[in-house]
């Protein structure tokens, strides 16, 4: 972002938001005394939020959610007297949520959620009257909700903070929640000041007694009625059914759903394993293990102490709930061993759109072969062999049983199993988005090297085109190197076929492969023929719908690798 942009002395609206600007917001920023709409969300920017924005006093409204942007959030906020939107979500904030935010009056929305926030949440931001939108949740934030907060808010603006207590589905707050209330000890039994109860403070006080004594005896007869009454089996319903039955998967078409706890949204169930509700969901603690243009992913740890990976979707570039549950409903049914199977989704009151699928143990393929431990063992040919196979196959399994396209396959995307077996992530995430979300997926694909060159043209993936990206990944797990790494000026594939038509093959391998092939003349041959078909996936735009048909399934798969 460049610096000049600070002379830009007449300047009411900036608005920048879903491209790929990098580096840092410019403290020029400060000197736009006319600034009123400042939208730089969902970009590629960090550094820290310049002071100097708080002398901005015009600003109406700040968007800078979906960025990576660090440090902590000014003191001086309040200096913004006129701001009435601040969204700072999904960024890498750190530090606690400054006191003096409670002095801007006229705010009406607050999101700082998903960031790496600490401490408290302010006293006062309890004298905001205006305040109608806040989210904290997942960040690191500890103590009491104030009340005020917690009574106009329901628990989807706090989850995520696992020492945060006081509001709706969390842990009651304890004396060692609240510092202050433990500032000065009591005072011992003989120094307290005693005074005498009038008699009309008495009958005041045993009658309020009374009258407590009574409500709490309704309370528990009616819920030993209602008890009473739901034990009772149904006359019309299914023998042998049971109130906990209600949301399991399978039990309503292969499918159940929960009315969504607390949050008063919906989860939806698909077959498979996964049992919980929607305020087990909501109240799981989540670590952040990725963003993308799509969302971020979390690994929540359920109350059991089981994990699932929860993919919080952007709620602007989601298609409307009506299309969007069409479509869920549509992948909640795509199923086969090497893609990663959807088992529930949960749609929030507030628009939230949660996808919920098997958690991964072994993380993606990326890291798998370019963020080993030192001490970590070499990736064997067999284990790339198995992989590439897997992918393969769900892609053969995506394009011709389920027609569709993947659209933005890559190594992040490819999680491993224990037993190193490939699934494909983000499977029709597409259907789920808005096409300006897509041209940005199809955008960062390319950015990372697995984009076929002829979508800048296209503008639409297609079969062919997540063949080129099956094939960069098949370079990537030959060669062990990034697809967006460039080697003397050429990309990935141009690299390799220079070294093939100088005839030098062994040179694009893997180090660690060569040794493979140095222990017999059979993984020599197969490596030399996996590269001979991740070039044709990867340079020959007019064969690569050959490939998953005629090559890789089965010819690839069964030929090249089961006769072993």
């Amino acid at each position: 972002m460049p610096s000049t942009i600070g002379n830009l002395r007449m300047l009411r609206d900036l608005s920048l938001s879903s491209n790929l600007i990098s580096g840092s917001i410019p403290d020029g920023i400060g000197n736009l005394s006319r600034l009123q709409f400042l939208d730089l969300s969902d970009n590629l920017l960090g550094g820290s939020l310049p002071v100097s924005l708080c002398n901005v006093t015009s600003l109406v409204d700040i968007k800078l959610d979906g960025n990576g942007i660090g440090g902590h959030i000014p003191e001086a906020i309040d200096g913004l007297k006129n701001l009435t939107e601040l969204s700072l979500r999904r960024n890498a904030l750190v530090g606690e949520i400054p006191a003096a935010t409670g002095n801007l009056s006229r705010l009406s929305l607050l999101d700082v959620s998903e960031n790496n926030l600490t401490g408290g949440i302010p006293a006062s931001l309890s004298s905001l009257a205006n305040l109608n939108s806040f989210n904290v949740s997942y960040n690191n934030l500890s103590g009491p909700v104030p009340v005020v907060l917690s009574n106009r808010f329901n628990s989807s603006s706090f989850v995520g903070n696992l020492q945060l207590c006081g509001f709706n589905g969390s842990d009651i707050c304890t004396s060692a929640s609240s510092p202050a209330t433990m500032a000065s000890p009591p005072l011992p039994l003989s120094q307290r000041p005693t005074r005498r109860l009038n008699r009309k403070e008495l009958i005041i006080a045993v009658g309020g007694i009374c009258l407590l004594f009574g409500l709490l005896f309704c309370c528990v007869f009616i819920f030993w009625r209602k008890d009473k009454k739901d034990s009772a089996p149904s006359q019309k319903g299914t023998k042998g059914a049971t109130t906990k039955d209600a949301g399991k998967p399978g039990t309503v078409a292969g499918k159940g759903s929960d009315a969504g706890g607390d949050g008063g949204g919906k989860l939806v169930h698909f077959d498979g394993p996964l049992s919980f509700t929607a305020d087990d969901l909501l109240c799981a603690t989540a670590e952040i293990l990725g963003k993308s243009t799509y969302g971020t992913v979390y690994k929540a740890t359920m109350e059991d102490g089981s994990y699932v990976a929860v993919k919080r979707l952007r709620e602007k570039i989601a298609k409307s709930s009506k299309e969007f549950e069409v479509e869920v409903n549509a992948l909640g049914k795509l199923r086969h061993p090497n893609l990663l199977s959807l088992r529930a989704y949960y749609h929030g009151p507030k628009g939230e759109k949660l996808l919920v699928f098997d958690f991964m143990t072994k993380g993606n393929l990326a890291s798998f072969l370019h963020a080993r431990a030192p001490d970590s063992p070499p990736v064997s040919w067999p284990t790339r062999m198995n992989i590439a196979v897997g992918v393969a196959r769900g892609l053969h399994h995506l394009h011709t049983d389920a027609s569709m396209v993947h659209g933005n396959l890559t190594s992040s995307n490819i999680l491993l199993d224990e037993d190193n077996n490939a699934k494909i992530a983000d499977c029709g995430l597409p259907r789920l988005m808005s096409a300006a979300a897509n041209n940005n997926v199809v955008a960062a694909a390319g950015a990372l090297g697995y984009r076929a060159p002829e979508l800048s043209k296209l503008k639409k993936a297609n079969t062919k085109t997540d063949i080129y990206s099956l094939g960069m990944i098949m370079l990537e797990l030959l060669t062990g190197k990034s697809p967006g790494d460039t080697t003397n000026g050429l990309d990935l594939p141009q690299w390799v076929a220079s070294v093939v038509e100088e005839e030098w093959t062994n040179e694009v391998f893997d180090l660690e492969l060569m040794k493979d092939a140095a222990t017999g003349s059979e993984t020599g041959e197969e490596l030399v023929k996996t590269l001979k078909l991740a070039l044709h996936c990867a340079l020959d735009c007019g064969l690569r719908h050959l490939v998953l048909h005629r090559g890789a399934e089965p010819y690839y798969c069964d030929r090249h690798y089961h006769h072993r």
